[in-house]
């Protein structure tokens, strides 16, 4: 097996200079709570909510290795309002396998949404969208993922290097867990430059700006046959102006 790239983060000071420089930028799970100015306890406590995510019911190669929910909100400066259930929904632009039709997700449990180390990840990464783009008020859509080995073989992103159609996509690591690949692929969007590394730590993040880069996720696989694994994120998208299919 091909040793893992070691993602390559930066102090948090260095964030978001980073993050302008190149379009993408990552810290480490150690550094995250004090990003967020959040104990780590409480980020440790929300992950049980990844173990009562239902099935994805749409996706289109015929697969069953994908959990999922989705919920929507406005986050202003410090204030998040949630907004009444929607479909999540890109154009063929941007999502070749599922753009075009809406998807309708269960959505974020009530009980994680009023947890305040919830809304303290919306504000945080809102600040850095703001940073990126001029503050004003962000369109969020929160995607809880596990994609697991059941069936021999997960994909993260079954629609390839791809963008989103937002400023800025979050990627919380919340945990892995037997398994092997996974590895996080970030390209320029009119270049040929990239990097490749795989995100292990509980709780690391990956900051991107979706105009500027694509990225991917490759396949998992079990780390032993006949044990299903699994890796579960925490998605979180920023846009200006408004929801995707408005």
């Amino acid at each position: 097996m091909t040793r893992p790239f070691p993602p390559p983060t930066v102090a948090p000071g260095q964030l978001q200079a980073r993050l302008s420089e190149q379009g993408f930028a990552l810290l480490s799970g150690a550094d995250v709570p004090g990003w967020l100015s959040v104990p780590r306890p409480q980020l440790d406590d929300l992950a049980s909510a990844w173990d009562d995510l239902p099935p994805d019911a749409h996706l289109r190669d015929g697969g069953r290795y994908r959990y999922r929910r989705h919920s929507c909100f406005v986050v202003d400066g410090g204030q998040v309002r949630q907004v009444p259930h929607r479909a999540h929904w890109q154009p063929l632009e941007y999502n070749a396998l599922h753009g075009g039709m809406q998807r309708w997700f269960e959505p974020v449990h009530p009980e994680t949404v009023a947890r305040p180390v919830w809304s303290r990840l919306l504000t945080r990464v809102g600040d850095a969208a703001s940073a990126l783009r001029g503050a004003q008020p962000w369109h969020v859509e929160a995607h809880l993922f596990r994609i697991d080995t059941a069936d021999g073989i997960g994909r993260p992103t079954p629609e390839g290097a791809h963008r989103d159609g937002v400023d800025l996509v979050a990627v919380f690591m919340v945990g892995r867990h037997a398994i092997k690949g996974g590895e996080s692929r970030v390209f320029e969007t009119a270049g040929p430059a990239g990097q490749r590394f795989t995100l292990t730590e509980p709780w690391s993040l990956l900051l991107l700006d979706d105009e500027r880069v694509i990225h991917e996720t490759t396949p998992i696989q079990p780390l032993e046959p006949g044990r299903t694994g699994w890796r579960d994120t925490l998605v979180l998208t920023y846009r200006r102006g408004g929801f995707q299919g408005d």
